[in-house]
C-alpha cells in the first residue's frame, strides 16, 4: 500500500531553512576530501609525501583532507589532483 507523502522534499526543507547552499558546499567538500584520501590510500601516498608532491606543508594537506574545512582554494585542489595523477573537472549546471 502506497502512503501519500507528507511534507516537502529534503531540498525544499533546506531551501526553506535558508541553509541549502551551505549544506551543499559542506557535502561537496566532504566528497572531495574522501575521494582524495581514498586515492592516496590506494596509491600508498602519505600526507607528508602528498605535501612534498604539492610543494606545500603537511598542515595544508591536513586542511585539504579535513571534511569540515570548506575553505580550500581552486589552485590547491588542482595541485592535489595532479599530485595523485588525477584531473579535476568542474562543471556549471
Amino acid at each position: 500500500m502506497n502512503k501519500p507523502r507528507i511534507g516537502s522534499s529534503f531540498d525544499s526543507f533546506l531551501e526553506e531553512a535558508g541553509i541549502r547552499d551551505e549544506v551543499e558546499r559542506v557535502a561537496q567538500k566532504r566528497v572531495l576530501a574522501w575521494l582524495l584520501q581514498r586515492e592516496m590510500d590506494r596509491q600508498g601516498v602519505s600526507k607528508s609525501e602528498m605535501a612534498r608532491r604539492m610543494d606545500t606543508s603537511r598542515s595544508q594537506v591536513d586542511r585539504l583532507l579535513d571534511p569540515k574545512n570548506d575553505r580550500v582554494q581552486l589552485d590547491t585542489l588542482l595541485k592535489a589532483a595532479h599530485a595523485i595523477g588525477r584531473e579535476l573537472k568542474l562543471e556549471l549546471v
